[in-house]
């Protein structure tokens, strides 16, 4: 199978760093021509600057400027063909008993994780209707499937809540061409986040953790956007509403 993707337009959030970074590298691979977004200016721009994508800065739980990129690009390129949402993550939070947990604590994970996917889904759904093609991928993860290994109630609730929304917008989408699929991640070592928690394991926790896969290696961002090139080509169209593990069979 010979995976193309010219003359496809694709918008990569979460691109600062790790999966973003490696998805939208690969999608430019593939000859799309892709923007990337991120809250964290400097590193989304030097990433954009350094590999000829374009550049937004964007804090994904803002609605208004959610549709706001959505709209920008849609004027540029005339369409926009794929939204991949890898933003998300813990946002510096730690694992603690319930009892610790603040109401922001909650919500600012809920915000990256699934409004953001929303509000992005909800402006794309516009364009890829009018053209009739359009494929979505939400980044979730094991921690969608089952209790996390982060400890971090909210993040587990969070991306359960993301599956759910996958399932429910591959329905509601895919009567005008558009496909929306997730990929859950197991645990990859792809940014600073992930190395610390990585290092809190330990030598006898990072064996625990390699012998729980079949591979016996932790993941890398190009193992989660391998896939995600394929969910997001022409030769996917009939693979909507799925949730695919990429874990190296730890599930």
């Amino acid at each position: 199978m010979h995976i193309r993707h010219d003359g496809r337009i694709a918008l990569v959030t979460g691109a600062a760093q790790g999966i973003g970074q490696a998805i939208a590298a690969g999608l430019r691979d593939a000859g799309a021509g892709v923007h990337v977004a991120d809250l964290d200016s400097a590193g989304v721009t030097a990433f954009a600057h350094e590999n000829g994508f374009t550049p937004h800065v964007l804090d994904v739980s803002d609605r208004k400027a959610a549709a706001a990129v959505v709209a920008e690009i849609s004027r540029q390129a005339g369409k926009l063909d794929i939204l991949v949402n890898a933003a998300g993550g813990v946002r510096g939070q730690v694992g603690r008993p319930i009892e610790e947990v603040g109401e922001d604590d909650w919500r600012v994970i809920f915000a990256a994780n699934v409004d953001g996917a929303f509000w992005l889904a909800q402006a794309a759904v516009g364009p890829m209707r009018q053209a009739g093609f359009g494929r979505i991928v939400n980044i979730a993860s094991g921690a969608g499937l089952r209790p996390s290994l982060t400890g971090i109630q909210a993040y587990t609730a969070a991306k359960h809540a993301l599956v759910g929304l996958t399932r429910q917008l591959s329905q509601d989408f895919g009567r005008y061409g558009i496909t929306c699929n997730a990929v859950a991640p197991g645990f990859v070592r792809s940014n600073p986040t992930t190395e610390r928690q990585w290092e809190s394991y330990g030598a006898e926790g990072q064996k625990r953790l390699i012998e729980s896969t079949h591979t016996r290696r932790p993941g890398r961002p190009e193992d989660i956007a391998n896939p995600v090139i394929f969910l997001t080509s022409d030769q996917a169209s009939w693979v909507t509403g799925q949730i695919l593990s990429v874990d190296g069979g730890k599930s």
